[in-house]
């Protein structure tokens, strides 16, 4: 497995990361904690270096799932975990707004590494932009962390451009980590240019369209009813089926390189900058496997060309988060 650098910083990653999400929360039932532990293990064996999980995620069992499954591999990994949502304050399985108040964030740092089983994060993350708290304060509770040994790196997540060139200011931004696939192009405008004049790395979540492009979800796909997927606008049948022409597309161009539709999905991410990581999750061994040789996949600049060239009179159906979520995004 090829490693990759993100941006400026000294953070060295496998090319491929592994998103932890979906193992516990956000695609139905959690799936069975040893089955992942697993699996987590195997993709190191595999070579991937870097794993993705945050506190909201269940919330709290996709941190411990990550910190059981790593902590005898630590030294071989970069972890990332992210802070910013507020608990609900009756204590029920759910959150009640943003809060990145610094207080809060040192609070969480302490949790989580609690719950990953560690005496340092690699990545801590604001998971989404608090219009509350000036993003100076909370990149400044972030430096305050670094600087006592307890976090390595900043990172955003789904912030917009002014709030990332101010946050740098403060404490340099190792990462921004934003949906960004061949189905969702938005950060091309403004945040990958911003991102190489900064020298950020960007880690792209959902490259596979959280399943979409794999090829594997159809019109009539039924979701179990605990799935986010049911809320997504993009994700109705009748948006599924005007969509379906761009897996279609993708499926053409696998078949011409003897790939799978998601193998060339990762592999168009990492031709764009040698800068981006994506982290495509799985609960799934061979989806490991297929998504691992995806970084074999060799797409010249007359496939980029191609592809794009298609892909861009393709008419593409549905916002990506409800009107509720969406709001949380770009700022």
């Amino acid at each position: 497995m090829h490693k990759r650098k993100l941006g400026n910083s000294n953070l060295e990653v496998s090319a491929l990361g592994l998103g932890c999400m979906g193992m516990s929360f956000g695609y139905g039932p959690p799936a069975d904690k040893k089955e992942m532990i697993s699996l987590i293990r195997t993709a190191v064996e595999r070579g991937i270096t870097f794993f993705d999980t945050a506190e909201v995620y269940g919330p709290f069992t996709n941190e411990e799932l990550v910190g059981e499954a790593l902590a005898p591999l630590r030294d071989q990994v970069v972890i990332a975990t992210k802070f910013g949502f507020k608990p609900d304050p009756n204590g029920a399985p759910r959150w009640s707004g943003l809060d990145s108040s610094p207080d809060h964030i040192k609070q969480v740092a302490e949790a989580s590494l609690k719950r990953l089983k560690t005496d340092v994060i690699d990545l801590f993350y604001q998971h989404r932009v608090d219009p509350n708290v000036p993003i100076e304060d909370t990149a400044g509770a972030v430096k305050d962390l670094i600087q006592q040994g307890k976090v390595k790196h900043f990172g955003l997540s789904e912030a917009g451009v002014q709030t990332i060139r101010r946050a740098h200011k403060v404490q340099p931004v190792t990462a921004l980590q934003s949906e960004y696939s061949l189905w969702w192009r938005e950060p091309e405008a403004e945040v990958i240019p911003t991102l190489e004049e900064l020298g950020i790395g960007f880690v792209p979540f959902s490259p596979l369209g959280k399943g979409f492009l794999t090829g594997k979800i159809g019109q009539d796909t039924q979701f179990d009813k605990t799935d986010f997927r049911n809320v997504v606008p993009r994700f109705t049948p009748e948006n599924r089926k005007t969509n379906q022409a761009l897996v279609d597309l993708i499926g053409t161009f696998a078949q011409q390189k003897k790939a799978t539709p998601a193998q060339i999905a990762l592999a168009w991410l990492l031709a764009q900058k040698p800068w981006i990581v994506p982290i495509p999750g799985t609960t799934k061994l061979h989806r490991l496997e297929e998504n691992l040789a995806a970084t074999t996949v060799e797409l010249t600049p007359e496939d980029l060309r191609q592809l794009e060239s298609a892909a861009s009179k393709i008419p593409l159906q549905g916002a990506r988060y409800p009107e509720e979520l969406q709001k949380l995004v770009g700022r």
